[in-house]
């Protein structure tokens, strides 16, 4: 690992930087990754914005949005980026399965490798690590580390700050998660007052769904939600023939299991849903039930404690029968 002194005389003169975050990248995701491209541009670096795949046209809005480059749709150029970069920042994930085949390029590319992560059981990749599971989101450790590592507040401009706000209203559920202390409020307000509209991101990220989102939602909530009372436990389910039905985008799926979460007394709520590859899973959760622990045991993934993610090899039917069966083991958790 290199140390902080080490890494500030490397970002006093020009280097070639390449940032990259997980696959289908959400509003943290985007957020930490394009604001830290705005910090580092005015310091004069030659930086790139790699994401594995794309992302939810509602967060195109974003300064910069224009200069990231998809891998899955510049394959070489991503790979001559990533081979040539002095410091290659990674934001949002902790190992490399989370950037798909991006990863292994990444991995054996000669430059420094840097995490700016909050999720637990980070792989050992990594040259330097801004690492903490009590953030409520990558954004805030990217404030975090300009301000209190760096020492370069006066760099956070009105660019920057629209950016971080945005990576930390999304991962903190608009500041209701548990997650969304008071000192999460403070950076909030800095950032505001540094330029970020909070309204208008508001707006931008939650108020800007396409029709077939709203239809689709208004679908699964009418005929594809289940509730489990025995288990203080919902679930939604979606087939591919569905997702073709409402031609649906990347994005348009974001949140929806957060819906099933929002019933009264329900402790535990699941959207499954098939996709081309394999079957998609994810998971939320309220107070201590870990939702990370059941994607981590039974379904490839992890996560934070309420919100995690997994995914199944197996069908769409067979996952389902899956995740039924596990929830008697839990039963006196999801009581509590």
């Amino acid at each position: 690992m290199i140390s902080i002194s080490e890494l500030k005389t490397l970002l006093a003169t020009p280097q070639k930087i390449v940032i990259t975050t997980h696959h289908k990248p959400d509003g943290d995701a985007m957020g930490s990754s394009l604001g830290l491209y705005a910090f580092l541009i005015q310091k004069g670096h030659h930086v790139s914005v790699i994401t594995p795949t794309d992302y939810p046209d509602f967060l195109h809005w974003m300064p910069n949005n224009s200069d990231v480059i998809i891998f899955t749709e510049a394959i070489a150029k991503s790979i001559e980026l990533v081979n040539e970069a002095d410091l290659i920042f990674c934001c949002d994930f902790n190992t490399l399965s989370r950037i798909n085949d991006l990863g292994e390029h990444i991995r054996n590319a000669p430059g420094l490798k840097l995490m700016i992560d909050h999720h637990l059981e980070p792989e050992d990749f990594d040259d330097y690590r801004h690492w903490n599971i009590n953030a409520c989101a990558a954004a805030q450790l990217v404030y975090d580390f300009i301000k209190n590592e760096l020492k370069e507040e006066e760099l956070i401009n009105k660019d920057v700050a629209t950016c971080l706000y945005t990576g930390i209203m999304t991962d903190s559920g608009s500041f209701r998660f548990p997650s969304a202390n008071s000192s999460v409020y403070r950076i909030a307000a800095d950032l505001i007052d540094l330029g970020a509209e909070h309204w208008r991101i508001h707006q931008l990220v939650y108020d800007n769904a396409s029709e077939n989102r709203l239809r689709f939602l208004g679908y699964c909530l009418s005929n594809k939600l289940e509730i489990f009372r025995e288990f203080n436990v919902a679930m939604i389910t979606v087939n591919a023939e569905e997702l073709s039905k409402f031609d649906i985008a990347t994005g348009d799926t974001e949140g929806i299991v957060n819906y099933a979460l929002s019933i009264n007394g329900i402790k535990l709520a699941a959207f499954i849903i098939e996709r081309p590859d394999r079957v998609k899973l994810s998971l939320r959760s309220t107070g201590d039930f870990p939702a990370n622990e059941i994607c981590k045991k039974y379904f490839n993934g992890g996560g934070h404690r309420n919100a995690a993610g997994g995914a199944s090899d197996k069908n769409l039917a067979d996952t389902v029968a899956e995740f039924k069966s596990i929830l008697p083991e839990y039963k006196t958790q999801l009581f509590q």
